[in-house]
């Protein structure tokens, strides 16, 4: 290689290296300045139906002698988790969330009552039958119901439909931005994903309903959760 191909070499090593990365360069004072760039967040929604419904569902006996608490107890549980599997919820989706036994300590009554109590998690993943299985829960043995508590399941095919659109938002307003500052937009430098987010809903005790003279009755709704996607995205600013 001739001193002249080695000299034209250098020079390309040289712009790819050390000015080609710097957009604005002022030649008058030999000074290089990085691109300017503007950062937005995108935002993305969509509104889905709920897939699943979860109860709380429990016994709390209280007995004078501790071995006939814990004796009725597990009799009440034994009875409420059959009655559950046979409506169809499998093993995996009856989870034990609470046991106790402890001596209650009176200072009216002359004896001591001894309190068991013992508590599942139960999910319901067709939430077409949540009224069949709050009714259920209602007039079983279990005298501490709370649910349904709705949410939604598997959110990867709805985030992916809303990618796009988060990013299509970002530049949206970057765009604007660009425009109200007399700036022309350049291209994406980088993008963040920021997650997606869910709607949450409350728990209800439908026990109530029986307590007080109501009907046994119980109507929920699985209703719709908002989910969202939010990116950041970065773009030079020309």
């Amino acid at each position: 290689m001739n001193n002249r191909n080695i000299f034209v070499a250098l020079v390309v090593l040289f712009l790819a290296l050390f000015i080609l990365p710097f957009r604005k360069i002022e030649w008058g004072k030999f000074r290089w300045l990085q691109s300017e760039t503007i950062t937005v967040t995108g935002e993305a929604k969509t509104t889905e139906k709920n897939q699943i419904a979860s109860f709380n569902a429990g016994v709390n006996v209280m007995k004078e002698k501790k071995e006939d608490a814990v004796s009725e107890a597990n009799q009440k549980m034994d009875a409420l988790i059959k009655a559950v599997k046979d409506f169809g919820i499998p093993e995996k989706d009856i989870e034990t969330q609470n046991m106790s036994v402890y001596q209650q300590q009176e200072a009216v009554r002359p004896s001591n009552q001894w309190v068991v109590n013992n508590s599942v998690l139960i999910t319901l993943r067709d939430v077409d039958k949540v009224n069949d299985l709050a009714n259920l829960l209602n007039v079983s043995g279990a005298n501490n119901v709370y649910g349904p508590n709705f949410r939604m399941d598997d959110t990867s095919n709805v985030e992916k439909t809303l990618y796009e659109a988060a990013i299509q938002d970002a530049k949206d307003k970057a765009t604007l931005i660009a425009k109200a500052s007399g700036r022309k937009l350049g291209k994406v430098v980088t993008v963040n994903d920021n997650g997606i987010s869910g709607g949450v809903y409350p728990v209800y005790a439908l026990k109530s309903s029986m307590d007080s003279g109501m009907g046994g009755g119980a109507v929920a709704e699985p209703g719709s959760a908002t989910v969202s996607k939010s990116m950041t995205v970065v773009f030079e600013f020309n």
